[in-house]
């Protein structure tokens, strides 16, 4: 007999930071597949750009204040934090000189052969400039506000991931004032590329960085002085939201102060142009109080993430993966009274390939039908101007007894849902904010409609969030069913969230059918994706089986 394996061996455990540096290793390496069409392959790099700025933000982050706490104690895998913020450093820099060698030496020649071109200082043509440099003067410089660097103005405030142009300067000016350096900001109001228009370009699709034009025409921001030399850079900050939940009296107003001061919260990583100088980087690194293991030098613009607002800008079908519009359910697919289809069979939708619609179409009749008498649902992420939304204010309107649970806390959308909450709160819907603590993570929609003398539940339960957006994009699964037993258990859950309700025995809730279906949802969603092996075609066979009566 085999001897018991012993869990507390280091070696049986992945580093969560350090897996989730693999995988954008993995992500980079779709962007460099000739397999992939050539804007999906920009876009999966600009993919792993943004996603290390949230690495930095959240994982970094919360890294260093373990440190900076005294935790010294290691995790599962044997690594203390101190350890672990060391081989990020190591394998974070093999990544973004792995991101700028595959933006210069096979992205970028690569769309240059196709007709895009990324056009750099050096390579402005004479008619070029002139037309760049009047798009600065009537487009750009109204917008600035240079900040020179002295007793009277110092280093200033920068806010989280903004793009910063460092200026060094030789003269005097109006004043009498010495120049040695000045910090430019560039308004996020303004687009960080610009396409060159037809009469002065020499390709089909011409642009130029906005951080290109900040330095080319910075002498024109600081009339009087001559630029020595000026300098691309942004700090990266901690992100991660601290509030105590049980000792505040309203979670919405103490985000809401939180998020304020978020884009000036406690710097993680300094990013500097590759040829920035070793005095200006001290100077950085000092105002922001980081060491050299925070600076991370770039072989080419600042942010690379930026790049993807060409793709809708590029009309070059060829250049992109193929459209795809996601079929109705065959059993929603001829219309009528979804609350008829949903109580004689269950739906069992599988996204991106079944449309989204149907969700919303279930929410458009609930909030219509006279014989609905309550609507409760779950939102981590909506996205904006969601149809959504107004199916639940109208839903209130028409005097449904409507309940919400907004998660305030999903990162990076809480400002988002703040605004959502309000907008529902307004329109009369009750909104609460899930249980102190936890993340209320789960999707699910609970329809109650009177049919002759008995009340009857109909349920959606999903894998994905009810956004309408990354319903296209991600895969996900979607059941919507009137099935007893799993109404009951989606109803307790919701007295749990918006409640006080009794404690779940756990295994209770491991027997219940809410719980059996949602592991079956997961199966078949393995299943599926192992057997269609990503081809739309076998998936949608696959779904018309599962949806058979």
């Amino acid at each position: 007999m085999d001897a018991p394996i012993d869990l507390a061996r280091p070696e049986l455990y992945l580093n969560r930071e350090l897996a989730a540096l693999e995988f954008n290793f993995r992500v980079l390496a779709q962007a460099r597949d000739p397999r992939m069409p050539l804007l999906e392959r920009m876009r999966f790099l600009c993919i792993t750009s943004s996603n290390l700025d949230e690495f930095f933000e959240v994982r970094v982050a919360v890294l260093r204040q373990h440190i900076g706490f005294g935790d010294a104690r290691s995790g599962p895998d044997g690594l203390a934090p101190n350890e672990v913020l060391a081989l990020i450093r190591e394998r974070a820099l093999e990544l973004v000189s792995e991101q700028y060698r595959v933006w210069s030496d096979e992205l970028q020649p690569a769309l240059a052969e196709e007709g895009v071109r990324f056009l750099t200082r050096d390579r402005w043509g004479a008619r070029q400039k002139r037309w760049l440099q009047g798009y600065f003067r009537n487009e750009i410089l109204p917008v600035l506000s240079p900040l020179g660097l002295d007793p009277a103005h110092p280093f200033p405030r920068i806010l989280n991931k903004s793009l910063n142009i460092a200026v060094v300067l030789e003269g005097r000016d109006a004043f009498g004032r010495a120049g040695h350096m000045a910090l430019v900001r560039a308004p996020r109001s303004l687009p960080r590329l610009i396409r060159l228009p037809p009469q002065v370009s020499e390709a089909p699709y011409e642009f130029v960085f906005l951080a290109g034009l900040l330095q080319q025409f910075a002498d024109e921001m600081f009339p009087g002085f001559k630029v020595q030399g000026s300098y691309q850079f942004r700090v990266t900050r901690n992100s991660e939201l601290s509030v105590e939940e049980e000792e505040v009296e309203n979670l919405a107003s103490a985000l809401s102060a939180e998020l304020v001061e978020r884009g000036f919260a406690r710097p993680v990583r300094l990013e500097v142009a590759e040829n920035c100088p070793k005095p200006i980087t001290d100077l950085l690194m000092a105002n922001f109080e980081l060491s050299e293991q925070d600076v991370y030098r770039c072989a080419g613009p600042v942010n690379l993430s930026r790049v993807v607002s060409i793709y809708d800008q590029v009309d070059r079908p060829d250049l992109k993966f193929r459209p795809f519009t996601p079929r109705l359910s065959p059993l929603l697919v001829h219309g009528g009274n979804v609350f008829d289809v949903i109580g004689k069979h269950d739906v069992l939708l599988h996204h991106p390939y079944e449309s989204f619609q149907s969700v919303m179409e279930l929410l458009r009749q609930a909030a219509a039908d006279p014989d609905v008498l309550a609507i409760k649902q779950t939102l981590y992420r909506v996205g904006s101007d969601s149809p959504l939304v107004e199916h639940l204010v109208e839903a209130a309107h028409a005097g449904k007894d409507v309940t919400v649970v907004v998660e305030l806390r999903a990162r990076f959308d809480e400002e988002a849902n703040i605004r959502l909450a309000n907008r529902l709160q307004s329109a009369g819907v009750q909104v609460v904010y899930g249980v102190v603590g936890y993340k209320t993570h789960a999707k699910m929609l609970l329809v109650v409609r009177r049919e002759g003398r008995k009340m009857r539940r109909y349920v959606h339960l999903s894998t994905g969030n009810y956004h309408q957006i990354t319903s296209r994009l991600y895969t996900d699964l979607g059941l919507m069913t009137a099935h007893t037993e799993i109404g009951e258990d989606v109803h307790k859950v919701f007295q749990q969230l918006s409640g006080l309700g009794p404690e779940i025995k756990l295994k209770r809730l491991l027997q219940s059918p809410f719980t059996l279906y949602m592991g079956l949802m997961q199966r078949i969603e393995r299943e599926i994706s192992h057997a269609a092996a990503g081809r739309p075609a076998r998936i949608v066979a696959r779904i018309n089986a599962l949806n058979e009566p």
